[in-house]
């Protein structure tokens, strides 16, 4: 484990932000982080505030008064990581989702209340929604064999099988409360006892069985005493919620039994189970003042033996064996320092209690690993079943200033520093820490866990975690964080293998999650960055594609099953035709037919295809140089097929409406602009068209595309801004401090060297990526910024034609790349 960066707060002369007791902290599946502060004003008033941060920009942090009135006690995510939920000591619990769909806008309608009951435990109910890993399978071709659905069940459905929405809690009392989210917005929520004789709760969490069943457990604190469990069912009877629950076999920690041991360890301190899906098995830790331990447990069938009175009566045979359920404890650490924070795996890779070896013998894979962090500043990742160590971190090495070469760390006689709270990411390859004094510290976590592994099986480890992220949806920013300039090359090319293994129907769902993870990673090397933007563009052509596509209604309802955009494929690919004209006389006009207010709002994306027709041919005479900016495209068959077909239809709609056209500045007023990039761009695609042999452009078409400067005006594309992220910034393992609210002064990577001419300028005029208008030079509309790729746009939209709510409704939740959006002030980069 290595530190990558630290965040700290600024020193306020009026306020000041200190960790919160207890400190909460979550981490969503798209790489966001949240954790709970106290603000505390000169009059000693606290506030309790909630901070939510995206991990590629941990300085530009969104802090909201929570409006609780007391202590924090529980943060939770739910499964898509757009939603958070927040708990507090006064048993108020409230759901906080996005406002207009910002990563760093965030509002609450809706929650829940148990009036003057601490919530000791929260989870969201679960979605049914469960995937294996096969780790043994990772060379496998399919996708289906490397993650597999696993057949589990949602806490509680709807008509037709659709999962309900909510969330379970329990008290410090002993209620179990459970509220709903209706589909009309309303909240049914119920509470019920545990069991009929309540006690006091300090411990729970809560699990998930593949019935739809859920399992709680409890423990009151003291090691003396058993750890409880409850199986929980939820079900909706006229309208209400209706709790019931059923006590489950209990344990007794292993270290009180012993003798010598028996008050050694006093207090149980952590409860989890390993996995939220995973209720038969759980981890306890007992502490002292100065030590702890740690036991797991795992619940298993046993069967009952039978007095041989009663075999004589009634033999047992095979499976009519009675069974019951027994805990039996899997393995137990030696005297530890004190803990003070645990962290589980959220990586699904099922082992069972006969993995045990088998575990020994791959313990090097990060997702078998839980961290333990210790009261002397360290951090241990063990194996989550047998406990045994597999990396250590120790805070001894300090930081450098993201705007000073080097610090010095002082000497501090007073206690160790030490993580209050921490949470692994959802592939296990990063942890992020909050320390007694406030401040985040996100560390790496090798995949190789200390061992030495070649270069082979890391990248196919990386591979591996990159394609779980790809059929998930999930945020792969962590495992950026451990690729290396030299690795770029060979895990795009490995990963676009392992995509064309797959079917056409599931090739076509990951298609964009493709282009945007090939885009994240060629920014990593400057050998590769020049294709970023290339990428970038396939993922807005495609768009740009799709959406004026469907655009086209066929002119007779009663009309074959092919629609007008699956026709115009059909005739553009079939007819080679270099003259437009007669490639439009193959096709149904009639279809095309749009309003014009519409055409003439579409113009900007029209502008943008001829724009870039025009630039691709115009660079074909330095195709030799890989670092060009569309250098790919002029060998990509599929995407030329694509643009010529967008010309097409232009052509069809500058009939229509002559101001939609592409405007272009020639030096003939006679020259057909349009008819002479289709022919160029035409002859271009059958040299490597998908049908056909491929064969390298005539020195005749070079040769006109050479003359292109002389007869149009060569645009300047505006490719993407440079990202202003972290992550190409942390390759040379050397951390950094950041401040929250303070923007660092990056030291510039050695990709975005390579884009030069590329960047813009400050105060040249900026451009909405997306809408494709020019904002001016210094905008004065609110816009939001990618997260993932840097991608400016407007935040309200301007246009409210129907043809522009489709587009944009394409992006309004997320970018392009899949990337989440974020507010940025009007002076943007």
């Amino acid at each position: 484990m290595d530190l990558a960066y630290v965040c700290e707060w600024e020193r306020w002369p009026k306020s000041t932000h200190c960790p919160s007791v207890p400190l909460a902290c979550a981490w969503s599946c798209r790489n966001l982080i949240a954790f709970t502060t106290d603000l505390r004003n000169d009059d000693q008033d606290l506030t309790r505030m909630i901070h939510i941060l995206d991990t590629e920009h941990p300085w530009d942090v969104h802090s909201v008064n929570s409006e609780h009135s007391e202590a924090i006690t529980c943060l939770e995510w739910d499964q898509s990581g757009s939603r958070l939920l927040s708990a507090d000591a006064d048993g108020q619990i409230k759901c906080w989702s996005m406002a207009d769909h910002l990563a760093n806008s965030w509002e609450s309608h809706v929650g829940s209340l148990v009036e003057g009951d601490p919530i000791v435990a929260l989870s969201w109910l679960h979605n049914g929604v469960k995937l294996a890993l096969h780790v043994e399978k990772s060379g496998a071709s399919s996708f289906g064999e490397k993650f597999s659905r696993v057949k589990f069940s949602p806490s509680l459905t709807l008509f037709g099988g659709k999962p309900m929405e909510g969330w379970i809690a329990v008290t410090v009392s002993g209620l179990v409360t459970v509220s709903l989210l209706k589909p009309s917005g309303q909240v049914l929520t119920s509470t019920e006892s545990l069991c009929r004789l309540r006690g006091r709760v300090a411990l729970a969490d809560i699990a998930f069985t593949g019935g739809g069943n859920i399992v709680v457990a409890t423990a009151d604190g003291s090691s003396a005493s058993p750890v409880q469990f409850y199986k929980v069912c939820v079900s909706v009877v006229s309208e209400k919620c209706r709790i019931d629950t059923e006590i489950l076999p209990s344990l007794f920690m292993r270290c009180t039994t012993d003798l010598n041991r028996k008050d050694k360890f006093p207090a149980i301190t952590h409860l989890k189970f390993l996995a939220r899906d995973m209720s038969e098995q759980v981890l306890l830790c007992a502490s002292s003042q100065m030590s702890s331990i740690v036991e797991c447990w795992s619940l298993r069938k046993e069967g009952l033996p039978v007095n041989n009175v009663f075999q004589q009566i009634s033999p047992v045979v095979g499976d009519k064996q009675p069974m019951i359920l027994k805990w039996r404890i899997l393995s137990a650490t030696n005297d530890l320092d004190r803990v003070s924070a645990v962290a589980l795996p959220k990586l699904p890779i099922s082992l069972t209690n006969t993995d045990l070896k088998v575990a020994s013998d791959t313990q090097f894979y990060p997702g078998l690993g839980l961290a333990l962090a210790f009261h002397d500043g360290s951090v241990h990742i063990v194996h989550r079943l047998s406990l045994q160590s597999m990396a250590v971190f120790y805070s001894s090495a300090a930081p450098r200033s993201a705007d000073e070469p080097a610090i010095k760390r002082p000497r501090t006689t007073g206690p160790a520093v030490h993580f209050k709270a921490m949470q692994l990411s959802w592939t296990s390859l990063a942890l992020v820490g909050i320390d007694n004094h406030g401040k985040l510290s996100m560390l790496r976590i090798s995949p190789s866990m200390g061992h030495t592994l070649d270069v082979s099986l890391a990248l196919r480890h990386l591979l591996f975690l990159l394609e779980y992220c790809m059929v998930t949806g999930y945020d792969w920013w962590d495992t950026l964080l451990h690729v290396q300039p030299g690795m770029v090359q060979s895990l795009v090319e490995k990963l676009h293998e392992e995509y064309t293994r797959q079917n056409a129907a599931l090739q076509q769902v990951l298609s964009t999650r493709i282009l945007a993870m090939k885009a994240s990673l060629c920014k990593l090397s400057p050998c590769t960055v020049a294709r970023v933007c290339d990428y970038h563009a396939k993922l807005f052509l495609v768009a740009v594609s799709s959406t004026l596509k469907s655009l086209l209604r066929p002119h007779f309802l009663n009309t074959p099953d092919k629609s007008p955009g699956d026709r115009l494929t059909e005739v553009c690919t079939k007819i080679t035709d270099a003259d437009i004209d007669k490639v439009m006389i193959n096709l149904k006009t009639e279809e095309f037919v749009l309003d014009m207010n519409t055409l003439q709002a579409l113009q900007q994306l029209l502008q943008w295809v001829g724009d870039f027709v025009l630039y691709l041919l115009a660079s074909l005479p330095n195709q030799g140089s890989p670092l060009r900016p569309g250098h790919s495209f002029l060998r990509d068959g599929t995407s030329l097929g694509m643009l010529r077909e967008l010309m097409v239809v232009i052509r069809i709609w500058g009939l229509l409406k002559p101001s939609c056209l592409p405007v272009y500045t020639a030096t003939s007023d006679t020259q057909d602009s349009m008819s002479l990039l289709f022919r160029l761009l035409t002859k271009l695609w059958i040299c490597c068209r998908d049908e056909g042999p491929t064969s390298e452009p005539d020195e005749a078409l070079v040769d006109e595309c050479c003359l292109l400067p002389s007869q149009l005006l060569i645009p300047s594309l505006d490719w993407l801004p440079v990202s202003d992220g972290l992550v190409s910034r942390l390759q040379p393992k050397q951390p950094l401090r950041l401040h929250f609210g303070r923007a660092p002064t990056l030291p510039a990577s050695a990709s975005t060297l390579q884009l030069d001419g590329l960047v813009r300028a400050p105060g040249q005029p900026k451009i909405d990526h997306l809408r494709r208008l020019h904002l001016g030079a210094y905008p004065t509309e609110e816009c939001k910024a990618c997260t993932r790729c840097g991608c400016v746009t407007m935040l309200r939209s301007p246009n409210k034609t129907t043809a522009v709510k489709q587009w944009e409704q394409r992006w309004i939740k997320n970018c392009l790349c899949g990337g989440l959006w974020r507010r940025v002030p009007l002076s943007y980069p």
